[in-house]
């Protein structure tokens, strides 16, 4: 009975989908401009409902599955005026449209001596998960385009990227990797999507890898298993696109810097099934600094299969080799005063080093539309480092005298890690009755280990000789090292972290999807052990969040969002740190001008974390853990993009205030920090193609790693102007660049109570660059 019963439900259901889909139907199409050129990514959908698409490279899309009636179509891409069209649609249809150029357009075709660029997108990377248009997401996220990112000559992610959003701040360190503060807390780094936060890395990006880098602000559930709850940034990598032809360049610069850039890419098959993309940078600079040379080169190649127009897959290989001498060599030591010394002072000595980092990055991402309204994305990405070298600090017993005497030490480090990554995770659109669904589900796999070797460590200055900052002279000593045996024989710091994540959300569409309300969950499952100390956690974490548009170009929005922090370690006594948990509750208006060619965020935020860490008093060398409400308050507000023809802009303002529950700052951040990147390229016949910029960043009442007394900081206030001269055609770029305009002395740096010490900026300094376009 029950096999009959079965049997007639399968026998119905087939029915049931065999006329549903003969009384459904088609719709293709293409999308072309004035020129009959096809406009690829252009957004297609038909209103208030759930069928959408993009176009493809030659302009095409399709619409399946319709349910027959009269629609409203409309199609929208920057750079050209929406258009919306009455369609009855009762059988398969074809269809052509023409969409008009805006006259404030990014994208007109170049012509001789004219430029072209773009600081503004519509939509986030797909690595972002979130398959909107950013106005409709309900959170401050921020786009650096790779335009941005050339106009600035950047050429790694240690350099001034964090200008370009606000209340973001580079905080002073080892050198190494990157590490960024944003809302008080560290943001962890993400590549392609996945967390790549390492114990002292990742390897810092050279951006000739780089298409663009994202900037999520808040605890952001629907990408973090875990962390800080100020934010991330995802650096998306090059990747073929179906085009042909490619981009070489050289750069000389200040510091006797040169640097080859390349970047190529086309298809591999007549079908153009099979496409390619290769990025190459050599880079070779002194710095500003004596004995700090940077040797630097780096390969991607990677490769796409298009399977049909609904499957793909890209796999990508990086691998970075970078080579200085002494990692830590920027810090200066001075017993009360910082800047105390030229800036272009240093500890270093010629024959120490040298210091050798490898990274081998392997990504594989594969693709399937499962049909009109869902999507199936699966990745893994493995990442394999090395470190052998040494780094410096001073001899802390010892201190720095009020003469200026000091003792360096130089310690071992060698390191490698293994990151092993996983993301499965599927993208919808559904309706029931007049309400649209927009759902997002999926897992996070992570397994990352990390062992180094710090324990060995030489003093290169004796108590009777000692080093002094006023009198500079050569190492006493001359550090040896024992790697007889192997790293993960003599490691003296293992850290180990196994995660396992799931998520649902769920954003809901009400009154023609101009009311959105977000539902979601994430529950992770995460093993650490750090220094022979194990912790295992389980937390649920939600999300909530509203949006509403006011106009199609202004939005509204608030959001309540949850993350968990493992504090990994011990106190003195050999406890281990309990789980630190935040909360966020944030609101803020979006808004676009000139359909997406300039856009403005501005953001209330309110963060509340349950307990930190500080120093024990007992013993510098450990912590202790608080249990006491650490709040992180401010605004923040965000303009970029094409003001008017030829003129772009970035500038950006936050306020920012973090405090424990007495009322004292915690070190971290800057109360105030604005930003601005001004661009023009001039529109008269006669100089077209020549383009001017001005940049400035202001950091105020700021701290890095500790407040002076009183909760006051004694660091100054930091002003950097920045400027470009550039011409452009169709084929060939010049930029000239001129860093520190003012020849400030720029430093970070912090008090340790006995001594100061601080990271100098060089001075007023330049870069050339020439590219080639094929």
């Amino acid at each position: 009975m029950k096999r009959t019963l079965l049997l007639l439900l399968l026998i119905l259901s087939r029915f049931y989908v065999s006329y549903a889909q003969n009384n459904n139907v088609e719709l293709n199409g293409y999308v072309f401009d004035e020129q009959e050129n096809p406009i690829s990514n252009a957004n297609v959908y038909l209103k208030n409902s759930t069928y959408g698409t993009y176009t493809n490279q030659d302009g095409s899309f399709k619409l399946e599955n319709i349910k027959k009636g009269e629609y409203t179509i409309v199609i929208s891409e920057i750079g050209f005026i929406k258009k919306e069209l009455k369609i009855n649609i009762q059988s398969n249809e074809n269809i052509e449209i023409k969409l008009q150029k805006e006259i404030n357009s990014l994208s007109d075709v170049l012509i001789s001596g004219e430029k072209e660029t773009s600081y503004t997108t519509r939509k986030v990377s797909p690595s972002l998960k979130l398959d909107e248009e950013i106005i409709n997401i309900p959170q401050n996220i921020q786009i650096i385009t790779n335009d941005v990112l050339k106009d600035q000559a950047t050429i790694s992610i240690m350099e001034n990227v964090t200008r370009n959003v606000s209340g973001a701040q580079m905080i002073e360190h080892w050198g190494n990797f990157a590490r960024i503060n944003m809302r008080g807390f560290r943001i962890p780094p993400f590549r392609n999507g996945m967390n790549v936060l390492s114990t002292w890395g990742p390897m810092a990006e050279d951006l000739a890898l780089v298409d663009r880098i994202e900037v999520v602000k808040g605890p952001s559930a629907f990408m973090l298993s875990s962390g800080e709850p100020g934010g991330l940034y995802n650096v998306v990598t090059k990747k073929p696109t179906g085009n042909t032809g490619g981009e070489i360049g050289i750069l000389t610069g200040s510091f006797s810097t040169l640097r080859a850039t390349a970047d190529i890419e086309g298809n591999l098959s007549e079908d153009n099934k099979l496409q390619y993309r290769f990025v190459g940078a050599a880079s070779t600079k002194e710095s500003h600094r004596d004995y700090e040379p940077e040797n630097r080169y780096t390969i991607a190649p990677s490769i796409k299969y298009n399977f049909n127009d609904k499957t793909s897959v890209t796999a990508q290989y990086t691998y970075q080799y970078y080579k200085t001498k002494l990692i830590g060599s920027a810090y200066v030591f001075a017993p009360n005063e910082y800047a105390d010394v030229d800036r272009d002072f240093t500890l270093s000595d010629p024959r120490l080093g040298p210091a050798v980092m490898k990274e081998h990055y392997g990504f594989i991402n594969f693709k399937h539309q499962l049909n009109q309204n869902w999507n199936l994305t699966a990745q893994l990405s493995y990442i394999n480092y090395e470190h052998e070298g040494s780094s410096l600090w001073l001899d802390s017993a010892f201190g720095v005298k009020e003469n200026g005497d000091l003792l360096r030490s130089i310690s071992i480090w060698d390191a490698k890690e293994e990151q092993k990554l996983g993301q499965v995770f599927i993208n919808g659109k559904e309706l029931t009755g007049d309400v649209s669904h927009t759902i997002l589900g999926g897992l996070d796999y992570g397994n990352k280990n990390y062992i180094a070797d710090w324990a060995q460590a030489v003093n290169i200055d004796t108590e009777d000789n000692p080093f002094n900052i006023y009198d500079p002279q050569p190492a006493a000593i001359l550090p040896e090292f024992d790697r007889s045996t192997s790293l993960q024989q003599r490691a003296s710091g293992i850290i180990t972290s196994n995660y396992l994540s799931y998520y649902i959300q769920n954003q809901l569409g009400f009154l023609d999807d101009d009311l959105r309300l977000t539902l979601a969950g994430r529950y992770t499952e995460f093993e650490s052990s750090a220094y022979g100390v194990p912790s295992d956690d389980k937390v649920f974490t939600p999300r909530v969040a509203v949006s509403y548009s006011i106009l199609d170009n202004l939005i509204v929005y608030g959001m309540y969002d949850q993350t968990f922090l493992p504090e990994q370690g011990t106190n003195r006594i050999g406890e281990p740190f309990d789980p630190v948990t935040a909360e966020d509750i944030e609101g803020g208006l979006k808004f676009e001008f000139f359909d997406g060619n300039w856009n403005a965020t501005a953001t209330y935020f309110d963060i509340h974390k349950d307990k930190f860490l500080v120093t024990d008093p007992e013993d510098a060398n450990y912590s202790i853990q608080v249990d006491t409400d650490i709040t992180s308050r401010g605004f923040e507000f965000d303009t970029r993009g094409e003001i008017t023809k030829g003129l772009n802009l970035i500038l950006n303002y936050a306020y920012t205030n973090v405090e424990d529950a007495d009322g004292n700052p915690i070190a971290g951040f800057s109360k105030h920090v604005t930003n601005g990147w001004l661009d023009y390229t001039f529109q008269t016949e006669n100089l077209k193609g020549v383009g001017v910029s001005l940049g400035y960043q202001y950091l105020v009442d700021r701290s890095s790693w500790v407040w002076g007394a009183d909760g006051q900081t004694d660091l100054p206030d930091y002003f950097r102007m920045d400027g470009a001269l550039s011409w452009e055609n169709d084929n060939f770029r010049v930029s000239l660049n001129l860093n520190n305009l003012l020849n400030e002395y720029l430093y970070s740096g912090a008090d340790y109570g006995t001594y100061v010490y601080w990271q100098s900026e060089p001075g007023r300094n330049f870069r050339l660059s020439l590219n080639y376009k094929f």
